[in-house]
């Protein structure tokens, strides 16, 4: 099954990708110059459909962060080449900026987590959307932000493959299975770094680079890294687990099950860690400044409103939030306003300060 970068999204004209593809180029990629920057903010402010081509340019772009910046450019450049000598489709555009530059990254960089698993799985959500499945089998299944799943009920076992993202399952009775056979099938959850048997539970699974995060609530999960003896995971309990061996998760004062009520919570985080945390719910990137990235918060923060998260923490903490672009912010530390500063409103320039009101 084939899924759009935005479920039910219109097709993009033509001109307004390759448009998309070449500011990706100039600003995402290299050093932009100051009239650079003014350039893409006023082509980005001109026209809903451009904010809309950055936004779904931004996202698939969101797995590539660890690659590096060169290779992501000769890919970009490649697949704006292949696009305009054959003149393909810009409908399939998206699709192709998503594989264009597969066989640069997996080769070198080894990173599992590219946009084309998104495109065969049978089910994703984008950033800053979450989901809930009711399974055939009872399991409840919720996936969280950029996240994709592949799903099997149909053999002799029920398997579950985590391609990106993070999930909550909380297995179901097989009854339907249990009243024909008079069993309950094994329940198998796949990753790229290994398998993972759940033992009647509830429990949330979140890739990281070449890891996975399993964390119990209920029941006991047993982890198979890259085939090996397994480790029992008990409620409370996190571990990673790699293609090689399982180790301690220190889960950094966050609740790791939180974000299925809509929420992250927890006690004593570093504010860096949070905004880390925040970051996977909106398009772009939210910056933090190292003098206020110890500074320690608690709490309940909503992912469905992050400038409101922001806003909350602009009036409960020592810091400013500045809007370069609508997807580029940075938490840094407040200081008084210069009265003779010039106040602009969100947009207007990219290099420009806009606070958020205190």
């Amino acid at each position: 099954m084939v899924h759009e970068p935005s479920p039910g999204a219109r097709p993009l004209p033509g001109h307004v990708l390759d448009a998309a593809i070449d500011w990706c180029i100039k600003v995402a990629y290299n050093k932009p110059a100051p009239q650079t920057r003014r350039a893409f903010e006023h082509w980005l402010q001109a026209d809903p459909l451009h904010q809309e081509a950055w936004q779904r340019l931004t996202a698939l772009r969101g797995p590539f962060g660890q690659v590096p910046a060169p290779l992501v450019t000769d890919a970009l450049h490649r697949l704006d080449s292949q696009r305009r000598a054959r003149r393909l489709d810009r409908r399939n555009g998206l699709k192709l900026l998503s594989l264009g530059g597969l066989s640069v990254m997996v080769g070198v960089v080894g990173e599992p987590h590219v946009p084309w698993q998104r495109l065969v799985a049978d089910t994703a959500t984008r950033i800053g959307e979450q989901r809930a499945l009711d399974l055939d089998d009872g399991t409840r299944l919720v996936l969280n932000t950029d996240t994709a799943v592949s799903v099997q009920l149909a053999g002799a076992e029920r398997v579950i493959t985590l391609r990106r993202g993070e999930i909550q399952i909380t297995t179901g009775a097989d009854a339907a299975h249990r009243h024909r056979t008079g069993r309950t099938r094994p329940f198998w959850v796949v990753t790229p770094v290994g398998q993972m048997q759940a033992l009647g539970t509830r429990f949330t699974v979140r890739l990281a680079a070449a890891r996975a995060r399993v964390s119990v609530q209920e029941g006991a999960v047993a982890l198979h890294p890259g085939g090996k003896p397994h480790t029992i995971v008990r409620p409370g309990e996190s571990r990673w687990m790699s293609e090689t061996q399982t180790l301690p998760a220190d889960l950094l004062g966050l609740e790791p099950d939180a974000w299925a009520d809509g929420v992250i919570a927890g006690h004593d985080m570093r504010l860096a860690d949070l905004l880390a945390e925040l970051s996977r719910y909106r398009p772009g990137h939210i910056g933090c400044d190292e003098r206020v990235a110890g500074l320690r918060v608690s709490g309940l923060f909503h992912v469905k409103n992050t400038d409101q998260v922001l806003q909350l923490l602009a009036q409960t903490q020592p810091v400013d939030i500045v809007y370069r672009t609508r997807y580029w912010v940075t938490v840094a530390p407040a200081h008084r306003p210069d009265p003779h500063q010039k106040k602009v409103r969100q947009g207007e320039g990219i290099d420009e300060l806009v606070r958020l009101d205190r």
